[in-house]
Protein backbone atom coordinates (compact mmCIF):
# COMPACT_ATOMS: atom_id res chain seq x y z
CA UNK A 1 0.00 0.00 0.00
CA UNK A 2 1.41 2.87 -1.06
CA UNK A 3 1.92 5.68 1.83
CA UNK A 4 -0.94 8.36 3.03
CA UNK A 5 2.05 10.79 3.76
CA UNK A 6 5.20 12.57 2.33
CA UNK A 7 8.13 12.78 4.75
CA UNK A 8 8.70 16.03 2.85
CA UNK A 9 5.14 17.08 3.82
CA UNK A 10 5.04 15.89 7.19
CA UNK A 11 8.31 17.93 7.73
CA UNK A 12 6.81 20.91 6.54
CA UNK A 13 3.77 20.78 8.65
CA UNK A 14 5.73 20.38 11.93
CA UNK A 15 8.68 22.95 10.80
CA UNK A 16 5.38 25.63 11.27
CA UNK A 17 3.95 24.06 14.24
CA UNK A 18 0.99 22.03 13.44
CA UNK A 19 -0.21 19.21 15.08
CA UNK A 20 -0.40 16.10 12.81
CA UNK A 21 -1.48 13.91 15.94
CA UNK A 22 0.13 10.18 14.82
CA UNK A 23 2.18 11.04 18.04
CA UNK A 24 -1.31 10.70 20.03
CA UNK A 25 -2.94 7.89 22.06
CA UNK A 26 -5.93 7.94 19.25
CA UNK A 27 -5.38 6.54 16.67
CA UNK A 28 -4.64 8.44 13.12
CA UNK A 29 -6.03 7.05 10.21
CA UNK A 30 -7.02 3.76 11.73
CA UNK A 31 -8.45 1.12 8.69
CA UNK A 32 -9.93 -2.17 9.38
CA UNK A 33 -8.88 -4.86 8.03
CA UNK A 34 -12.10 -5.11 6.01
CA UNK A 35 -11.03 -1.80 4.33
CA UNK A 36 -7.45 -2.46 3.99
CA UNK A 37 -6.20 -2.84 0.72
CA UNK A 38 -3.66 -5.72 2.15
CA UNK A 39 -4.20 -8.80 3.31
CA UNK A 40 -4.72 -9.14 7.18
CA UNK A 41 -1.66 -10.98 9.15
CA UNK A 42 -2.29 -14.80 9.10
CA UNK A 43 -3.82 -16.63 12.02
CA UNK A 44 -3.56 -13.46 14.05
CA UNK A 45 -5.16 -13.66 17.54
CA UNK A 46 -8.65 -13.48 17.12
CA UNK A 47 -9.61 -11.74 20.36
CA UNK A 48 -7.69 -9.06 19.65
CA UNK A 49 -8.25 -6.21 17.16
CA UNK A 50 -6.05 -5.53 14.41
CA UNK A 51 -5.87 -2.10 12.25
CA UNK A 52 -3.35 -0.53 9.87
CA UNK A 53 -2.17 2.94 10.94
CA UNK A 54 0.51 5.23 10.21
CA UNK A 55 3.16 6.50 12.49
CA UNK A 56 5.24 9.84 12.32
CA UNK A 57 7.83 10.61 15.14
CA UNK A 58 8.37 14.07 16.77
CA UNK A 59 10.03 15.77 14.73
CA UNK A 60 8.66 14.29 11.58
CA UNK A 61 11.70 12.74 10.23
CA UNK A 62 10.73 9.37 10.63
CA UNK A 63 7.02 8.40 8.99
CA UNK A 64 5.72 5.42 8.63
CA UNK A 65 3.15 4.08 5.90
CA UNK A 66 0.01 2.82 7.71
CA UNK A 67 1.67 -0.48 9.30
CA UNK A 68 -0.73 -3.42 10.98
CA UNK A 69 -1.23 -1.70 14.81
CA UNK A 70 -3.06 -3.25 17.71
CA UNK A 71 -4.03 -2.75 21.32
CA UNK A 72 -3.93 -5.09 23.48
CA UNK A 73 -5.86 -4.88 26.75
CA UNK A 74 -3.35 -6.84 29.11
CA UNK A 75 0.13 -7.98 29.92
CA UNK A 76 -1.17 -11.40 28.39
CA UNK A 77 -2.47 -10.07 25.60
CA UNK A 78 1.03 -9.09 25.06
CA UNK A 79 2.28 -12.52 25.70
CA UNK A 80 -0.08 -13.94 22.49
CA UNK A 81 1.11 -11.67 20.57
CA UNK A 82 4.85 -12.42 21.14
CA UNK A 83 3.82 -16.24 20.42
CA UNK A 84 2.13 -15.25 17.80
CA UNK A 85 4.82 -13.06 16.06
CA UNK A 86 7.46 -15.85 16.63
CA UNK A 87 5.73 -18.46 14.81
CA UNK A 88 4.45 -16.18 11.89
CA UNK A 89 7.87 -14.39 11.05
CA UNK A 90 6.52 -10.94 12.32
CA UNK A 91 8.16 -7.86 14.70
CA UNK A 92 6.81 -6.43 17.30
CA UNK A 93 7.38 -2.80 18.53
CA UNK A 94 6.05 -1.13 21.72
CA UNK A 95 4.50 2.48 20.99
CA UNK A 96 4.12 4.69 23.35
CA UNK A 97 3.46 8.86 22.27
CA UNK A 98 5.82 8.90 19.86
CA UNK A 99 7.68 11.67 21.45
CA UNK A 100 11.29 10.99 20.06
CA UNK A 101 13.66 11.39 17.47
CA UNK A 102 15.73 8.17 16.81
CA UNK A 103 14.71 5.02 15.29
CA UNK A 104 14.47 2.70 18.22
CA UNK A 105 10.51 2.15 17.02
CA UNK A 106 11.38 1.79 13.31
CA UNK A 107 13.62 3.45 11.28
CA UNK A 108 12.11 5.83 8.46
CA UNK A 109 10.25 3.81 5.60
CA UNK A 110 10.37 0.87 7.87
CA UNK A 111 7.85 -1.78 6.15
CA UNK A 112 7.09 -5.36 6.33
CA UNK A 113 6.04 -7.83 9.14
CA UNK A 114 5.93 -5.15 11.33
CA UNK A 115 3.45 -5.03 14.26
CA UNK A 116 3.29 -1.88 15.86
CA UNK A 117 1.73 -2.77 19.27
CA UNK A 118 -0.01 0.95 21.06
CA UNK A 119 0.61 0.72 25.03
CA UNK A 120 -1.13 4.14 25.33
CA UNK A 121 -4.43 2.60 25.25
CA UNK A 122 -5.00 -0.14 27.73
CA UNK A 123 -1.76 -0.85 29.29
CA UNK A 124 -1.82 2.12 31.90
CA UNK A 125 -2.76 1.04 35.51
CA UNK A 126 -0.87 2.52 38.38
CA UNK A 127 -0.89 1.23 41.80
CA UNK A 128 1.08 3.05 44.64
CA UNK A 129 2.75 1.62 47.63
CA UNK A 130 2.36 3.80 50.55
CA UNK A 131 4.24 1.32 52.41
CA UNK A 132 7.89 2.08 54.38
CA UNK A 133 9.65 2.48 51.66
CA UNK A 134 6.59 3.92 49.21
CA UNK A 135 6.80 2.67 45.62
CA UNK A 136 3.96 2.65 42.51
CA UNK A 137 3.50 0.03 39.92
CA UNK A 138 2.89 1.16 36.38
CA UNK A 139 2.22 -0.36 32.99
CA UNK A 140 4.42 0.92 30.61
CA UNK A 141 2.03 2.78 28.50
CA UNK A 142 0.87 5.16 31.18
CA UNK A 143 2.59 8.90 30.49
CA UNK A 144 4.74 10.73 33.12
CA UNK A 145 2.16 13.37 33.78
CA UNK A 146 -0.30 10.89 34.43
CA UNK A 147 2.14 9.20 36.72
CA UNK A 148 3.11 12.06 37.91
CA UNK A 149 -0.43 13.22 39.13
CA UNK A 150 -0.72 10.05 40.63
CA UNK A 151 1.88 10.00 43.02
CA UNK A 152 1.93 13.65 43.64
CA UNK A 153 -1.79 13.18 45.10
CA UNK A 154 -0.64 10.24 46.66
CA UNK A 155 2.06 12.58 48.44
CA UNK A 156 4.89 11.51 46.37
CA UNK A 157 7.35 13.20 43.79
CA UNK A 158 10.33 12.25 41.59
CA UNK A 159 13.72 14.62 41.51
CA UNK A 160 14.43 14.01 38.07
CA UNK A 161 11.60 13.46 34.98
CA UNK A 162 11.76 14.72 31.63
CA UNK A 163 10.18 18.24 30.73
CA UNK A 164 7.64 16.62 28.39
CA UNK A 165 4.35 15.32 29.94
CA UNK A 166 3.74 13.60 27.00
CA UNK A 167 6.00 10.49 27.48
CA UNK A 168 5.31 6.70 28.31
CA UNK A 169 6.81 5.41 31.76
CA UNK A 170 7.90 2.29 28.77
CA UNK A 171 9.51 4.60 26.31
CA UNK A 172 11.54 6.28 29.56
CA UNK A 173 12.72 3.66 30.80
CA UNK A 174 13.70 2.27 27.29
CA UNK A 175 15.85 5.32 26.69
CA UNK A 176 17.13 6.14 30.56
CA UNK A 177 14.69 9.55 30.80
CA UNK A 178 16.34 12.15 33.03
CA UNK A 179 15.45 15.84 34.57
CA UNK A 180 17.57 18.35 35.52
CA UNK A 181 19.04 18.19 39.15
CA UNK A 182 22.18 17.56 41.10
CA UNK A 183 22.59 18.41 44.81
CA UNK A 184 23.20 21.90 45.93
CA UNK A 185 26.14 22.35 48.09
CA UNK A 186 25.08 21.29 51.62
CA UNK A 187 21.90 19.39 49.72
CA UNK A 188 21.54 15.38 50.38
CA UNK A 189 19.65 13.06 48.24
CA UNK A 190 16.72 11.78 50.48
CA UNK A 191 14.71 8.30 50.38
CA UNK A 192 13.21 7.59 47.54
CA UNK A 193 14.81 10.01 45.41
CA UNK A 194 17.85 9.57 42.94
CA UNK A 195 19.82 12.35 40.98
CA UNK A 196 20.09 9.76 37.95
CA UNK A 197 17.84 8.58 35.46
CA UNK A 198 14.27 7.42 36.33
CA UNK A 199 15.31 3.56 35.33
CA UNK A 200 17.42 4.15 38.33
CA UNK A 201 14.48 3.68 40.82
CA UNK A 202 13.15 0.64 39.23
CA UNK A 203 12.51 -2.08 42.21
CA UNK A 204 11.77 -4.47 39.74
CA UNK A 205 10.44 -4.70 36.54
CA UNK A 206 8.15 -7.31 33.98
CA UNK A 207 9.28 -8.08 30.44
CA UNK A 208 7.90 -10.30 27.71
CA UNK A 209 10.50 -12.90 27.91
CA UNK A 210 11.55 -16.45 26.42
CA UNK A 211 11.71 -19.73 28.88
CA UNK A 212 13.35 -22.16 27.50
CA UNK A 213 11.95 -24.88 29.72
CA UNK A 214 8.32 -24.11 28.07
CA UNK A 215 9.74 -23.10 24.58
CA UNK A 216 7.66 -19.75 24.56
CA UNK A 217 7.73 -16.43 25.31
CA UNK A 218 5.53 -15.25 29.12
CA UNK A 219 5.63 -12.78 31.52
CA UNK A 220 8.75 -12.87 33.49
CA UNK A 221 9.43 -10.25 36.18
CA UNK A 222 13.19 -9.50 37.21
CA UNK A 223 13.98 -8.09 40.66
CA UNK A 224 16.91 -5.30 41.16
CA UNK A 225 19.30 -7.62 42.50
CA UNK A 226 18.85 -9.96 39.80
CA UNK A 227 21.73 -9.55 37.25
CA UNK A 228 19.85 -9.65 34.28
CA UNK A 229 17.96 -6.68 34.86
CA UNK A 230 20.47 -4.48 34.34
CA UNK A 231 20.04 -4.93 30.44
CA UNK A 232 16.12 -4.29 30.91
CA UNK A 233 16.59 -0.97 32.91
CA UNK A 234 17.34 0.85 29.51
CA UNK A 235 17.19 -1.46 26.73
CA UNK A 236 16.66 0.64 23.74
CA UNK A 237 14.01 -0.96 22.37
CA UNK A 238 15.08 -4.51 22.50
CA UNK A 239 12.73 -5.80 24.65
CA UNK A 240 8.75 -5.53 25.60
CA UNK A 241 8.66 -3.92 29.94
CA UNK A 242 4.96 -4.41 30.08
CA UNK A 243 5.34 -3.14 33.64
CA UNK A 244 7.53 -1.75 36.68
CA UNK A 245 7.61 -0.71 40.22
CA UNK A 246 9.54 2.68 40.94
CA UNK A 247 10.46 3.54 44.11
CA UNK A 248 8.85 7.00 45.69
CA UNK A 249 10.25 9.36 47.70
CA UNK A 250 8.20 12.16 49.47
CA UNK A 251 7.25 14.86 46.97
CA UNK A 252 8.55 18.60 47.54
CA UNK A 253 8.01 22.56 46.71
CA UNK A 254 10.14 23.36 44.13
CA UNK A 255 10.45 26.82 43.18
CA UNK A 256 11.76 28.23 39.23
CA UNK A 257 13.24 31.43 38.50
CA UNK A 258 13.06 31.97 34.96
CA UNK A 259 15.45 34.83 33.31
CA UNK A 260 16.58 36.28 29.88
CA UNK A 261 19.36 38.67 31.44
CA UNK A 262 22.72 36.91 32.38
CA UNK A 263 24.69 36.77 29.68
CA UNK A 264 25.85 33.33 27.73
CA UNK A 265 29.23 34.97 28.31
CA UNK A 266 29.25 34.79 32.18
CA UNK A 267 27.47 31.53 31.94
CA UNK A 268 29.91 29.42 30.32
CA UNK A 269 32.97 31.46 30.61
CA UNK A 270 36.51 29.49 31.08
CA UNK A 271 36.74 28.01 34.92
CA UNK A 272 39.67 31.03 35.46
CA UNK A 273 37.80 34.09 35.42
CA UNK A 274 34.07 32.30 35.71
CA UNK A 275 32.30 34.38 38.35
CA UNK A 276 28.81 34.50 40.83
CA UNK A 277 26.60 33.47 37.74
CA UNK A 278 28.44 31.12 35.84
CA UNK A 279 26.73 27.69 35.53
CA UNK A 280 28.49 26.16 37.64
CA UNK A 281 27.65 28.58 40.59
CA UNK A 282 23.94 28.02 39.91
CA UNK A 283 24.49 24.81 40.22
CA UNK A 284 26.24 25.01 43.53
CA UNK A 285 23.67 27.20 44.90
CA UNK A 286 20.39 25.08 43.42
CA UNK A 287 21.22 22.16 41.71
CA UNK A 288 18.84 22.84 39.05
CA UNK A 289 19.72 24.34 36.44
CA UNK A 290 18.85 24.89 32.68
CA UNK A 291 19.51 27.00 30.03
CA UNK A 292 18.17 27.47 26.53
CA UNK A 293 20.64 29.38 24.00
CA UNK A 294 19.92 30.75 20.66
CA UNK A 295 23.58 31.09 19.10
CA UNK A 296 23.05 34.75 17.52
CA UNK A 297 21.35 36.03 21.02
CA UNK A 298 23.57 37.58 23.82
CA UNK A 299 21.51 35.67 26.96
CA UNK A 300 19.84 32.53 27.02
CA UNK A 301 16.47 31.49 29.00
CA UNK A 302 17.78 30.26 31.99
CA UNK A 303 15.59 28.40 34.77
CA UNK A 304 16.47 27.87 37.95
CA UNK A 305 14.88 25.52 40.30
CA UNK A 306 15.36 25.12 44.30
CA UNK A 307 13.67 22.90 46.43
CA UNK A 308 11.04 25.75 48.95
CA UNK A 309 8.93 24.16 51.31
CA UNK A 310 7.32 27.79 51.27
CA UNK A 311 6.20 29.81 48.68
CA UNK A 312 8.65 32.84 48.42
CA UNK A 313 6.65 36.40 48.92
CA UNK A 314 7.72 37.19 44.88
CA UNK A 315 6.47 33.79 43.13
CA UNK A 316 3.58 32.63 42.20
CA UNK A 317 1.46 29.56 43.18
CA UNK A 318 1.02 26.90 40.57
CA UNK A 319 -0.82 24.42 40.94
CA UNK A 320 -0.42 23.02 37.33
CA UNK A 321 2.19 21.97 34.84
CA UNK A 322 2.92 23.58 31.56
CA UNK A 323 2.97 27.07 32.89
CA UNK A 324 4.71 28.52 29.86
CA UNK A 325 1.88 28.84 27.21
CA UNK A 326 3.72 31.43 25.19
CA UNK A 327 6.04 28.25 24.18
CA UNK A 328 2.66 25.92 23.24
CA UNK A 329 2.26 27.45 19.75
CA UNK A 330 3.78 28.91 16.83
CA UNK A 331 2.85 33.33 16.38
CA UNK A 332 2.44 34.25 12.80
CA UNK A 333 5.78 35.71 12.11
CA UNK A 334 7.83 32.48 13.31
CA UNK A 335 5.65 30.49 11.22
CA UNK A 336 6.62 33.22 7.98
CA UNK A 337 10.68 33.08 9.32
CA UNK A 338 10.36 29.26 9.76
CA UNK A 339 8.91 28.65 6.13
CA UNK A 340 11.95 31.13 4.50
CA UNK A 341 14.76 29.30 6.50
CA UNK A 342 13.23 25.68 5.59
CA UNK A 343 12.84 26.82 1.72
CA UNK A 344 16.31 27.64 2.01
CA UNK A 345 17.06 31.88 3.07
CA UNK A 346 19.24 30.85 5.85
CA UNK A 347 20.09 34.72 6.60
CA UNK A 348 16.82 34.80 8.33
CA UNK A 349 18.44 32.77 11.39
CA UNK A 350 19.84 35.45 13.13
CA UNK A 351 16.17 37.38 13.20
CA UNK A 352 14.63 34.22 13.68
CA UNK A 353 16.06 34.02 16.96
CA UNK A 354 16.40 36.70 18.19
CA UNK A 355 12.14 36.83 17.61
CA UNK A 356 12.16 33.65 19.73
CA UNK A 357 14.51 35.07 22.63
CA UNK A 358 11.92 38.27 22.30
CA UNK A 359 8.72 35.86 22.34
CA UNK A 360 10.16 34.16 25.62
CA UNK A 361 10.95 38.04 27.38
CA UNK A 362 7.64 38.41 27.04
CA UNK A 363 6.11 35.66 27.16
CA UNK A 364 7.65 35.43 30.97
CA UNK A 365 6.55 39.18 31.68
CA UNK A 366 2.92 38.78 30.38
CA UNK A 367 1.91 35.09 32.14
CA UNK A 368 4.11 36.11 34.98
CA UNK A 369 5.93 32.99 35.12
CA UNK A 370 9.02 34.49 35.82
CA UNK A 371 8.84 33.06 39.40
CA UNK A 372 6.91 30.12 39.92
CA UNK A 373 6.13 28.06 43.05
CA UNK A 374 4.73 24.64 43.37
CA UNK A 375 4.54 20.82 43.98
CA UNK A 376 7.56 19.42 41.61
CA UNK A 377 5.62 18.03 38.72
CA UNK A 378 3.87 22.08 38.49
CA UNK A 379 7.26 23.25 37.57
CA UNK A 380 9.26 20.12 35.81
CA UNK A 381 6.81 19.82 33.05
CA UNK A 382 7.05 22.01 30.58
CA UNK A 383 6.79 20.52 27.20
CA UNK A 384 3.40 20.55 25.65
CA UNK A 385 2.56 17.81 21.93
CA UNK A 386 2.04 21.82 20.51
CA UNK A 387 6.00 23.02 21.03
CA UNK A 388 7.60 24.01 18.29
CA UNK A 389 9.02 20.35 16.39
CA UNK A 390 12.57 20.41 15.48
CA UNK A 391 15.39 17.68 15.39
CA UNK A 392 17.77 17.63 17.91
CA UNK A 393 21.36 15.44 18.89
CA UNK A 394 22.00 14.49 22.08
CA UNK A 395 24.79 13.47 24.41
CA UNK A 396 25.59 13.29 27.65
CA UNK A 397 29.27 14.20 28.75
CA UNK A 398 30.21 12.27 31.95
CA UNK A 399 32.97 14.46 34.31
CA UNK A 400 34.11 15.26 37.70
CA UNK A 401 31.69 18.22 39.35
CA UNK A 402 34.69 20.02 39.61
CA UNK A 403 35.22 19.86 35.67
CA UNK A 404 31.51 20.78 34.46
CA UNK A 405 32.14 24.73 34.37
CA UNK A 406 35.25 23.81 32.04
CA UNK A 407 33.30 21.40 30.04
CA UNK A 408 30.13 23.88 29.26
CA UNK A 409 32.81 26.94 28.51
CA UNK A 410 35.24 24.21 26.10
CA UNK A 411 31.66 23.46 24.08
CA UNK A 412 30.25 27.23 24.41
CA UNK A 413 33.38 28.50 22.47
CA UNK A 414 33.57 25.38 20.23
CA UNK A 415 30.21 25.89 19.09
CA UNK A 416 30.30 29.92 18.71
CA UNK A 417 33.69 29.54 16.58
CA UNK A 418 31.85 26.90 14.58
CA UNK A 419 28.69 29.02 13.63
CA UNK A 420 30.77 31.97 13.03
CA UNK A 421 32.60 30.42 10.31
CA UNK A 422 29.28 29.01 8.65
CA UNK A 423 28.10 32.14 8.90
CA UNK A 424 30.22 33.82 7.25
CA UNK A 425 30.07 31.80 4.54
CA UNK A 426 26.65 32.42 4.16
CA UNK A 427 25.30 29.23 5.95
CA UNK A 428 23.15 28.65 9.32
CA UNK A 429 22.78 24.96 9.68
CA UNK A 430 21.54 25.32 13.28
CA UNK A 431 18.87 27.55 13.60
CA UNK A 432 17.78 26.46 16.87
CA UNK A 433 18.95 26.53 20.53
CA UNK A 434 22.09 25.01 22.53
CA UNK A 435 20.46 22.99 25.86
CA UNK A 436 22.51 22.08 28.91
CA UNK A 437 20.90 20.33 31.67
CA UNK A 438 22.87 18.17 34.38
CA UNK A 439 22.06 15.21 36.26
CA UNK A 440 23.97 12.75 38.66
CA UNK A 441 24.93 9.49 37.67
CA UNK A 442 22.81 6.01 38.56
CA UNK A 443 23.92 4.94 42.11
CA UNK A 444 22.18 1.77 42.14
CA UNK A 445 21.42 1.90 45.99
CA UNK A 446 18.99 4.74 45.98
CA UNK A 447 16.69 1.95 44.65
CA UNK A 448 16.48 1.16 48.29
CA UNK A 449 17.37 -2.62 47.38
CA UNK A 450 20.00 -4.02 48.61
CA UNK A 451 23.15 -5.52 45.96
CA UNK A 452 20.86 -3.54 43.48
CA UNK A 453 22.47 -3.91 39.89
CA UNK A 454 23.31 -1.27 37.54
CA UNK A 455 21.33 -0.23 34.34
CA UNK A 456 23.75 -1.52 31.95
CA UNK A 457 23.28 0.37 29.25
CA UNK A 458 22.39 3.67 31.07
CA UNK A 459 23.86 6.71 29.49
CA UNK A 460 24.47 7.76 32.95
CA UNK A 461 25.84 4.32 34.11
CA UNK A 462 28.96 5.20 36.53
CA UNK A 463 32.71 4.39 35.41
CA UNK A 464 34.17 2.62 38.23
CA UNK A 465 37.52 3.48 36.89
CA UNK A 466 37.15 6.90 36.85
CA UNK A 467 35.65 7.83 40.51
CA UNK A 468 36.04 11.23 40.09
CA UNK A 469 32.87 11.48 37.56
CA UNK A 470 30.00 11.73 39.16
CA UNK A 471 28.02 14.48 37.07
CA UNK A 472 26.36 14.38 33.61
CA UNK A 473 25.99 17.22 31.68
CA UNK A 474 23.61 16.88 28.79
CA UNK A 475 23.66 18.70 25.77
CA UNK A 476 21.33 19.50 22.39
CA UNK A 477 21.44 21.13 19.46
CA UNK A 478 17.97 22.05 18.01
CA UNK A 479 17.30 22.84 14.26
CA UNK A 480 14.74 22.48 11.43
CA UNK A 481 14.79 19.34 10.03
CA UNK A 482 16.24 19.47 6.74
CA UNK A 483 18.11 22.79 7.06
CA UNK A 484 20.97 22.61 5.03
CA UNK A 485 24.05 21.74 5.93
CA UNK A 486 22.74 20.66 9.50
CA UNK A 487 24.45 17.12 9.02
CA UNK A 488 27.93 18.31 8.03
CA UNK A 489 27.43 20.05 11.01
CA UNK A 490 25.96 17.84 13.06
CA UNK A 491 28.70 15.52 12.37
CA UNK A 492 31.74 17.76 12.78
CA UNK A 493 30.27 18.76 16.13
CA UNK A 494 30.06 14.86 17.18
CA UNK A 495 33.24 13.97 15.98
CA UNK A 496 34.63 17.36 18.00
CA UNK A 497 33.17 16.07 21.67
CA UNK A 498 34.46 12.31 20.86
CA UNK A 499 37.81 13.98 20.22
CA UNK A 500 37.75 16.43 23.08
CA UNK A 501 35.90 15.02 25.90
CA UNK A 502 38.17 12.04 26.60
CA UNK A 503 40.41 10.59 28.93
CA UNK A 504 40.47 11.46 32.51
CA UNK A 505 38.95 14.66 31.61
CA UNK A 506 35.60 13.58 30.41
CA UNK A 507 33.59 10.99 28.43
CA UNK A 508 30.71 11.13 25.88
CA UNK A 509 27.84 8.72 25.43
CA UNK A 510 24.68 9.07 23.02
CA UNK A 511 21.15 10.70 24.45
CA UNK A 512 19.59 7.32 23.27
CA UNK A 513 15.98 9.13 22.40
CA UNK A 514 18.00 11.47 20.11
CA UNK A 515 20.36 12.53 16.72
CA UNK A 516 24.03 10.49 17.06
CA UNK A 517 26.12 8.53 14.81
CA UNK A 518 26.30 11.55 12.73
CA UNK A 519 27.47 10.18 8.99
CA UNK A 520 27.28 13.59 7.29
CA UNK A 521 24.43 13.25 4.98
CA UNK A 522 22.05 11.04 7.62
CA UNK A 523 22.01 10.59 11.64
CA UNK A 524 22.29 7.07 12.96
CA UNK A 525 24.02 6.15 9.85
CA UNK A 526 28.11 6.65 10.51
CA UNK A 527 29.27 3.04 11.12
CA UNK A 528 32.53 3.72 12.91
CA UNK A 529 29.82 5.62 15.51
CA UNK A 530 27.74 2.94 15.49
CA UNK A 531 30.23 0.39 15.62
CA UNK A 532 32.60 1.26 18.17
CA UNK A 533 32.00 4.75 19.79
CA UNK A 534 28.75 3.82 21.38
CA UNK A 535 29.77 0.28 22.15
CA UNK A 536 32.92 1.52 23.78
CA UNK A 537 31.57 3.97 25.83
CA UNK A 538 29.91 1.46 27.78
CA UNK A 539 32.47 -1.23 28.07
CA UNK A 540 35.60 1.17 28.58
CA UNK A 541 35.88 0.72 32.62
CA UNK A 542 33.09 -1.13 32.92
CA UNK A 543 33.62 -5.17 33.68
CA UNK A 544 33.02 -7.81 31.28
CA UNK A 545 29.74 -9.73 32.96
CA UNK A 546 27.77 -6.46 32.59
CA UNK A 547 28.90 -4.32 29.80
CA UNK A 548 27.93 -3.19 26.40
CA UNK A 549 28.49 -7.01 25.25
CA UNK A 550 27.27 -8.38 28.22
CA UNK A 551 23.65 -6.60 27.74
CA UNK A 552 23.28 -8.07 24.12
CA UNK A 553 23.81 -11.56 25.56
CA UNK A 554 21.24 -10.92 27.96
CA UNK A 555 18.88 -9.32 25.68
CA UNK A 556 19.65 -12.04 23.22
CA UNK A 557 18.86 -14.78 24.91
CA UNK A 558 15.28 -13.99 26.33
CA UNK A 559 14.50 -12.99 22.99
CA UNK A 560 16.34 -15.39 21.17
CA UNK A 561 13.52 -14.56 18.02
CA UNK A 562 14.67 -11.02 17.66
CA UNK A 563 10.98 -10.10 17.43
CA UNK A 564 11.63 -6.96 19.87
CA UNK A 565 14.05 -6.04 17.24
CA UNK A 566 14.06 -3.41 14.03
CA UNK A 567 16.68 -3.17 10.99
CA UNK A 568 18.61 -0.22 12.43
CA UNK A 569 18.73 -2.09 16.32
CA UNK A 570 20.30 -5.23 14.15
CA UNK A 571 23.10 -3.32 13.14
CA UNK A 572 23.69 -1.22 16.61
CA UNK A 573 22.84 -4.56 18.74
CA UNK A 574 23.96 -6.84 16.70
CA UNK A 575 23.18 -10.69 17.20
CA UNK A 576 26.21 -11.70 19.72
CA UNK A 577 28.66 -14.37 18.20
CA UNK A 578 27.83 -17.70 19.28
CA UNK A 579 24.41 -16.99 20.21
CA UNK A 580 21.75 -19.32 19.34
CA UNK A 581 18.22 -18.93 17.28
CA UNK A 582 15.98 -20.74 18.51
CA UNK A 583 13.40 -21.39 16.32
CA UNK A 584 10.08 -22.50 17.41
CA UNK A 585 8.00 -25.19 15.58
CA UNK A 586 5.21 -24.11 13.08
CA UNK A 587 1.91 -23.31 14.97
CA UNK A 588 0.26 -26.58 13.68
CA UNK A 589 3.02 -28.66 15.90
CA UNK A 590 2.41 -27.67 18.92
CA UNK A 591 -0.36 -27.36 21.21
CA UNK A 592 -1.67 -23.96 22.69
CA UNK A 593 0.81 -21.93 23.91
CA UNK A 594 1.04 -20.78 28.03
CA UNK A 595 0.59 -17.50 29.66
CA UNK A 596 2.94 -18.12 32.68
CA UNK A 597 4.20 -15.51 35.02
CA UNK A 598 7.73 -16.06 36.45
CA UNK A 599 9.52 -14.44 38.84
CA UNK A 600 13.00 -14.21 39.73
Amino acid sequence: MPSLLSRRAVLSAAAVGVTLGFAQSAPAFAVTPAAATVPAPADFPASIPVYRQAFTNWSGEIVLSPQWTCAPKNSEEVVTLANWAHTNGWRLRARGMGHGWSPLLEPEGADGRILIVDTTQHLTAISIDSGTPASVTAQGGVTMLGLLTAVEQAGYGLTNTPAPGDVTLGGVLAIGGHGTSIPAVGERSQPGHTYGSISNLVVSLTAVAWDTTVNAYVLKTFQRNDPDIGAFLVHLGRAFITEATLRLGTNVRLRCQSSCATPAAALFASPESAGANSFTALLDRSGRVETIWFPFTTAPWLKVWSVAPEKPSSAKEVDTPFNYTFADSVPGPVSRLIKDIVSGFGAATPTFQFLEMAITRAGLFTTDTSDIWGWAKNTQLYVRPTTLRVTANGYAILCARADVQRVVSDFYTYLSTKLTAYRNAGQYPMNGPWEVRCTGLDDAADCGVADAVQPVLSPVRPRPDQPQWDTAVWMDLLTFPDTPESQRFYRETEQWMLSHYTGSYAAVRAEWSKGWAYSGSAAWAEPAVLGSAIPDSLRIGQDDDANWDAALVTLDRYDPGRIFSNTFLDTLMPRPSGADHRVLPPAGQRGPLPLRRHRS
